[in-house]
């Protein structure tokens, strides 16, 4: 379906934890190892990033492959953030809305991207439209399934939930509508991370010297990368990386699995 990324740490060129590494987000546009849904992510790609003093990210977007952008070798090497969040794309059905469909989407603050796929979309989530706004529907930035949901986290964020348990809420809510959902959901503002991992792969790497990653996949074999299971919630933060076990519908919560401190 897609791969992503998001970064959080010492200030880098964004070609650091996209470009540079061998196994990055570039080289798993068409050479993915751990992908469990498709093999070329050539649907589209797209980086957001926070710059010094400026809340408001900004995003960077094409509707082609990562490879064939000759533009954003540049870009990647000259750049640099503290925080970043961005994804190579295999569209699940194809469509009209180019750019607009690649994540990451974004919301004042906010960056968000969607690996996976609800079946039977738009049908499916038909009943949840209710739950949003009419100034909602008409936002959203392109057609598909991926830009819905983040419409169902937004949502949830601007009435006051936390970044966890806004996708939490959103996974729960998404599988009771379409079960087999694949919601794999990734998530900042600059200073956290927050992800699920619902059906596909998901895997973090914290070191104090050189920041948190939150990965589909480890971007090389460093032995720091722990893959986190599935039905799980991640925050990480600047000092460490929390999981927490994602309910089922209709179950009752589950314990924190661990919380991993960074000194």
């Amino acid at each position: 379906m897609c791969r992503h990324l998001a970064y959080l740490g010492p200030e880098e060129p964004l070609g650091t934890r996209i470009a540079g590494p061998p196994h990055g987000l570039y080289r798993q546009s068409w050479a993915p190892r751990k992908q469990r849904y498709g093999t070329v992510n050539a649907d589209g790609f797209g980086v957001g990033w926070y710059a010094p003093g400026d809340p408001v990210p900004a995003r960077y977007r094409r509707a082609g492959p990562i490879w064939a952008d000759l533009s954003f070798a540049d870009l990647a090497r000259v750049v640099r953030t503290t925080c970043l969040l961005a994804a190579v794309r295999d569209a699940t059905l194809s469509g009209a809305d180019a750019e607009a469909a690649a994540a990451p989407f974004a919301s004042g603050a906010w960056l968000f991207s969607h690996n996976g796929a609800v079946p039977g979309w738009p049908g499916s989530l038909a009943a949840l439209t209710g739950t949003l706004s009419p100034t909602d529907l008409l936002s959203l930035e392109a057609r598909n399934d991926s830009a819905f949901v983040w419409a169902l986290v937004l949502a949830r964020l601007r009435a006051g939930d936390d970044p966890g348990q806004a996708l939490a809420d959103t996974v729960r809510e998404v599988t009771e509508a379409a079960p087999g959902a694949r919601l794999n959901l990734l998530l900042t503002s600059g200073g956290g991370i927050a992800a699920t991992t619902w059906g596909d792969t998901l895997w973090y790497r914290a070191d104090p010297a050189e920041g948190t990653v939150v990965a589909s996949e480890p971007y090389d074999d460093d032995p720091l990368w722990r893959e986190v299971p599935d039905r799980t919630l991640l925050v990480a933060s600047r000092t460490d990386v929390t999981l927490t076990p994602l309910k089922e519908p209709g179950t009752h919560s589950a314990p924190a699995l661990s919380k991993e401190p960074r000194t």
